[in-house]
């Protein structure tokens, strides 16, 4: 891949015409369908991922920027474009995909490409029609509106200003009250917006429930499942992973909380107490942003040389947002910028370990992408998401051995923490996809019956959790700041399943290094190429919906986590 080496303060945005990028979208697509042979074929596919790539380019620079500051009201104006024209867009790949499948070829590119992009083209197909053009340009709308929302929340706690991002640091403080005194201001903030997070969800709701009607799906499960292109399993396989976890994972993390609470000296666990770990406070890293990012380019140059090589490319190109500051958007993610073959990691950096965290969560994204990225084909540039989280909940991982750079004493109670943390968050994961499936499978539930379903739901996986008589919490408003929820729907279970692969490699690195690095460099560099279920296997790893995988993956985690 040929790109031009900008960094991205410098890399230009230009307002897309979309009547332009769609005529010269269906001039490669006629030349695809008068090719000759899989070769001219092939040659028409390289121009219509050449405009694809371009369009992608200029919504991500949009994307971004708009992330970065949700108050810039040029890239507010430009999102708020991109939020009404890229549906239509959906229109132009299914013209493609349709064409793809009919090809005369089709066998012959399927031995170039492989059988994935064949699938991803069949599932794609039934999740378009244009008679759900404007139930798409208002889902955006919705999307972009809980967004800005939650960007826009601030709120003062001891003479400071917190957003929802920053105001983590209090949530963990050492001092009971004050964590208590920052959890009621920030669910204040929920409290106060709750009939506006019910309406958006609720729109929400029914205009995904009328697109899949209009496209012949029962409710908008079968609909959901399509969009994350999930090829070789489905709710029945999904419910029996959730099963297991709550026969398998929920006993362990009530141990945990226990052992937390005895830890802690405390009568009862409140919910303001559970991300607090340690009596002395919970394991945070040594210095400020800009000493982490040295520490984190030492640890890159020395886990491997394509890491090393990798997290030096990213600095020079200025492709990582990191920090916490007013107007950002809340939460972390990776995204990529292809006409410059350029991943970039967004954050928000609070002084917590969740810095850390995040910073090796994203990087395993940015890497993959990076690796894979000189494939060809659009689609597999990225793998679906549930295989993209193996990447960075495994990278987190194989981060283990450095972790003294960032927090010297208290590393190994960082590792207790984070482990630890993962096999919590297993069940509140879950807890999130089954809350789903219940809404999208009985569409017409109120918004008080939603929140209902959310309470019943927890004590079903959570059975810890007291809310201390939060009217709000203890009325099933917990999930209203989970974005997945609103913005994803049925992507929340993919860190799931995408763990239990993880608890895999760290065993596996452990016990051989050399083995398990070369198993996860070989997934990051097949990128999209497979389904889930061929890139687990390819990774030389157990299946989560298998029996017993759950089990044998956090069995060794027992022991490591008795003192988590």
């Amino acid at each position: 891949m040929t790109v031009q080496p900008l960094p991205f303060t410098e890399m230009p945005y230009e307002h897309p015409d979309f009547a332009e990028i769609r005529a010269d979208f269906y001039a490669a697509l006629e030349q695809f369908n008068h090719a000759g042979s899989a070769r001219e074929q092939i040659a028409a596919m390289e121009a219509i991922n050449t405009v694809r790539d371009r369009l992608a380019t200029a919504y991500n620079l949009v994307h971004i920027r708009h992330s970065i500051d949700a108050r810039d009201e040029f890239y507010d104006k430009e999102n708020s474009y991109f939020d009404e024209q890229m549906p239509q867009t959906e229109a132009w790949r299914n013209d493609y995909y349709r064409a793809l499948l009919d090809s005369p070829y089709r066998d012959e590119l399927a031995t170039r490409f492989g059988p994935q992009l064949f699938r991803i083209a069949e599932a794609s197909l039934r999740t378009f029609d244009p008679k759900i053009l404007p139930l798409l340009q208002e889902e955006n709308k919705l999307v972009t509106e809980y967004m800005k929302l939650k960007a826009k929340a601030s709120f003062e706690l001891d003479g400071e200003v917190y957003n929802l991002s920053t105001i983590l640091v209090k949530e963990l403080d050492p001092d009971r009250d004050t964590r208590r005194r920052a959890a009621e201001v920030k669910w204040n903030f929920y409290a106060e917006h709750g009939e506006e997070f019910d309406r958006i969800y609720d729109e929400l709701v029914r205009i995904r429930t009328r697109m899949a009607r209009e496209l012949g799906y029962d409710n908008y499960i079968g609909l959901g499942y399509d969009r994350m292109l999930r090829t070789d399993y489905g709710p029945e396989e999904v419910a029996r992973y959730r099963e297991q976890i709550r026969q398998e994972v929920v006993p362990i993390a009530r141990e945990l909380y226990a052992r937390q609470l005895d830890r802690l000296g405390l009568d009862e666990l409140r919910y303001y107490d559970e991300e607090f770990r340690f009596p002395d406070g919970n394991p945070q890293p040594q210095g400020d942003p800009e000493w982490i990012v040295d520490q984190a380019r030492k640890m890159y140059e020395e886990l491997s040389a394509e890491t090393g090589r990798f997290f030096h490319f990213m600095q020079r190109r200025e492709l990582m947002d990191l920090v916490a500051k007013d107007g950002k958007q809340p939460g972390g993610y990776c995204t990529y910028i292809p006409d410059y073959g350029t991943p970039f990691i967004f954050s928000n950096f609070n002084g917590t370990s969740g810095d850390i965290d995040v910073l090796t969560h994203e990087f395993g994204h940015a890497f993959q992408v990076y690796s894979s990225r000189d494939i060809g084909i659009s689609e597999y540039n990225w793998p679906t998401y549930e295989a993209c989280e193996i990447h960075s909940m495994s990278m987190e991982f194989f981060t283990w051995p450095w972790m003294e750079l960032f927090f010297g004493e208290q590393t190994e109670k960082y590792r207790l923490a984070h482990l630890g943390g993962a096999v919590r968050f297993l069940p509140y994961g879950v807890a999130v996809d089954e809350f789903q499936h219940q809404i999208y499978g009985n569409p017409d539930l109120s918004p008080a019956e939603r929140r209902s379903a959310w309470r019943e739901i927890e004590r079903k996986y959570l059975p810890q959790r007291d809310y201390a008589g939060n009217e709000y919490l203890e009325s099933g408003g917990f999930w209203h700041k989970q974005n997945h929820i609103f913005a994803a729907p049925f992507y929340y279970i993919d860190y799931c399943l995408a763990q239990v692969c993880a608890f895999q490699f760290w065993r596996r690195d452990r016990e051989d290094h050399a083995a398990a690095w070369s198993d996860y460099l070989r997934l990051c560099r097949a990128g999209g190429s497979g389904s889930f279920l061929e890139l687990v296997r390819l990774a030389d790893l157990e299946s989560p919906f298998d029996p017993g995988t759950i089990a044998r993956a956090v069995a060794p985690i027992k022991d490591f986590v008795k003192e988590a």
